[in-house]
């Protein structure tokens, strides 16, 4: 990923309402959910969730897909994993200290850590 692709990212989810949007469509996993149901759960009102849904779409965070008159957004798994691996590349020389996706630590601290005691 490229510097300025990532500083775009972040700077789309640096605002409150649409990192709340992407860390619920995050939770809600690759069915996503209909506009509607983002604007219920989190009080946003149509006009307001659409112009953040469009800016998350733009940076390639999130993804909508069409059925009938209605438009199902899901998180962008490619594009959130490649933002952390971009984070995270560097970190601890090099080495990589990105928890799994399981649930399973592979060490963030455990990997930082053996850098600070050598």
């Amino acid at each position: 990923m490229e510097l300025l692709t990532a500083a775009e990212i972040l700077a789309a989810i640096g605002h409150e309402t649409r990192l709340a949007i992407f860390r619920l469509l995050v939770e809600t996993g690759p069915d996503g959910l209909y506009a509607s149901a983002i604007g219920e759960r989190l009080g946003i009102a149509p006009a307001t969730l659409s112009f953040h849904l469009s800016h998350l779409s733009r940076v390639g965070l999130i993804d909508g897909q069409r059925e009938s008159r209605f438009i199902r957004y899901a998180a962008n798994f490619s594009t959130m994993d490649g933002l952390l691996a971009f984070l995270t590349s560097n970190c601890c020389q090099g080495k990589s200290c990105l928890p799994s996706r399981d649930g399973t630590d592979q060490g963030s601290e455990r990997c930082c850590q053996a850098h600070k005691e050598s």
